[in-house]
Formats: structure tokens, sequence, C-alpha cells
């Protein structure tokens, strides 16, 4: 398995999704709600919602290293172990 072509799919997934979910969030804001109180069982409400360029860039960069790590584990344990 080649760990680099794994690692940038992995990234270009990921920042589309997370794309698509604040652009989500930016158009509706309760969707957040929702998700905690029928995904997650718990009730939530923000004390505050900031939704710029600058968040989105951060989380944009905090998810695609989490996922380029992710990735990276993954392939490496996919190539060391044997079945």
């Amino acid at each position: 398995m080649d760990t680099r072509y794994l690692i940038k799919v992995g990234m270009a997934w990921i920042s589309i999704l997370y794309a698509v979910c604040f652009a989500a969030v930016a158009v509706y804001p309760q969707i957040r709600i929702l998700a905690m109180k029928y995904g997650l069982q718990r009730r939530y409400q923000p004390r505050h919602s900031r939704y710029n360029a600058l968040t989105f860039v951060t989380g944009l960069i905090l998810w695609n290293l989490t996922t380029a790590l992710t990735f990276a584990l993954f392939a490496i344990l996919f190539n060391r172990l044997k079945p």
C-alpha cells in the first residue's frame, strides 16, 4: 500500500467533508444542536458561534493534520501486520 497516496486521499476527503459541514453549520446553525440531541443523545446550547475565515482555516488545518496522522498510522499497521 502506498502510504503517501493514502494520506493524500484521506486529506482530500476530509477537506471536502469539513467544507461541507462548515457550510451546513453556517447556513443552518441549528444543525449542531440537532446533531448533539439526536446523534449523541446530549443537550447542547452553544454559548457563542463564530464563523469566519480564521475559524474555517484553523479547523481545516487541524482536521487535515489529524487525518494525516490517522491514515499514516493505518498504512503503517496495514503494511506491518500480516494475516
